[in-house]
């Protein structure tokens, strides 16, 4: 029985909320490392515009790896599961 889009909906609305939540956590741990306590708001006119910029860039490569990840374990475990790739 291959799995449907419909079938897979659910997981992978839960999956990307999940990639969402370790995201953000990670993406907090790594502006600390950089020596930041908290990300700069793009409005905030305290921050310089490479601070904002390098924070939204390296926000948006993380989401954007952790989705990929976690999307792709989904799909793995979905194969396991029913022997199939989901679509």
């Amino acid at each position: 029985m291959k799995p449907s889009k419909i079938t897979y909906r659910p997981i992978g609305l839960a999956l990307g909320v999940a990639s969402g939540l370790i995201a953000g956590a990670a993406f907090k741990q790594a502006w600390k490392v950089i020596g930041h306590d908290d990300a700069p708001d793009p409005t905030d006119e305290k921050r310089t515009w490479k601070e904002v910029l390098v924070s939204a860039a390296l926000q948006g490569a993380i989401f954007a790896a952790v989705r990929a990840a976690v999307d792709r374990a989904g799909a793995t475990g979905v194969r396991r599961l029913t022997g199939t790739w989901p679509d």
